[in-house]
């Protein structure tokens, strides 16, 4: 009897302890901490879609008719400045050339007896200057037959390197005919488009710091070793899409970038009074965004927010807060709709710079 009195007691014991323990874990569980949205001035890494172009990149046409007698590169080729690429059969301007040269002799030899003559009053000064504007236009002729015979030869005006040659040797080459087209590649431009507000924010900032450096990251997801700067803005706006074109420049010594490549621009983004939550704070559900709302019973309340920006451990707020709204910060996964919790409430500031030191 004494034992099984024991046995009792020791139970109620055990039953009592084991209710006391959930009760303080359920209290221990309902202390919640919340904070606010700060709105601060900060600054955030974006990567804008780019075209890749060459500073210099133009194509080749031949400027006279006739067959394609010589192609002294190949494709893909380095060129120096002056380099001579291609001749398109130079027979005929040669015989041009050489007829122009004779007539010019042969002009030069009447002024010469017009003059001899005009001296002696033989025949009168207009026939002598009649001859004279012979002999002008017989050495523009040469002039000119000079030149169509030089346009024969194609050089390169500018180093670099060879793109595609879509004609052959004995091809019948038109005046105007794409021979091919030639890309500096030693520096790059890197076309990209920015909204008027980011615009905005950037202008103000260079006026502070300067020129501002930015990154490349190429097709491969891998950041080009150069640095880049970005140097000119459009004048005008894009009406359909609200953007502006920024052009940064971009150093390429190993001569990886080339001509017509994409990659993306990392660009630093200054945001001013931008209203700001840990990301820890909010939750997913469908694509879509929220946060608890902590109502003055102390009752929580979904909230579905938009996200203009994110920022390492932060969103920045695009709709959905204001600067006083109460929100869960830890226990997000814990409550329901509607739950009444107790909590703690951590300044704004002190809870961003806690995110900030634990990231660095």
């Amino acid at each position: 009897m004494r034992k099984l009195i024991l046995l009792s007691a020791v139970s109620l014991l055990l039953y009592q302890t084991g209710c006391s323990s959930k009760k303080e874990e359920k209290e221990e569980s309902t202390n919640y901490t919340a904070t606010s949205p700060l709105k601060i001035d900060t600054s955030f890494n974006k990567d804008y879609v780019a075209e890749i172009k060459s500073v210099r990149n133009i194509e080749l046409r031949a400027q006279e008719k006739g067959y394609l007698q010589n192609i002294y590169v190949d494709e893909g080729q380095t060129v120096k400045a002056g380099q001579l690429l291609f001749r398109i059969m130079p027979k005929m301007f040669q015989a041009e050339l050489l007829k122009a040269q004779a007539e010019s002799k042969s002009a030069e030899i009447e002024l010469q007896n017009t003059k001899l003559l005009s001296d002696k009053n033989v025949v009168s000064k207009n026939e002598f200057f009649m001859a004279k504007a012979k002999l002008d236009a017989a050495n523009a002729e040469t002039s000119l037959a000079k030149m169509h015979l030089a346009l024969t030869e194609i050089k390169a005006p500018f180093s670099g390197k060879i793109n595609r040659i879509p004609l052959k040797i004995g091809s019948l080459v038109d005046e105007g005919a794409l021979l091919t087209s030639l890309s500096d590649n030693s520096e790059m431009f890197a076309y990209f488009n920015v909204s008027e507000p980011e615009y905005l924010n950037y202008a103000s900032a260079v006026k502070e710091k300067g020129k501002q450096q930015v990154s490349l990251l190429m097709a491969n997801n891998e950041l080009l070793s150069a640095k880049g700067t970005v140097e000119t803005v459009e004048s005008e706006f894009n009406n359909e899409t609200g953007n502006i074109a920024f052009r940064a420049r971009f150093n390429n010594p190993n001569g990886l970038l080339k001509n017509g490549e994409t990659g993306k621009v990392e660009m630093l983004v200054p945001l001013k009074n931008a209203l700001v939550v840990p990301q820890k704070a909010t939750y997913e559900i469908q694509d879509k965004t929220y946060v608890f709302i902590i109502d003055k019973n102390n009752k929580v309340n979904a909230r579905e927010i938009t996200i203009a920006n994110e920022i390492p451990d932060l969103y920045v707020i695009g709709a959905g807060l204001k600067a006083d709204d109460k929100i869960l910060l830890d226990g997000v996964q814990k409550v329901k709709e509607g739950d009444q919790i107790k909590f703690k409430y951590l300044d704004p500031k002190g809870v961003i710079n806690g995110l900030k030191l634990h990231a660095e």
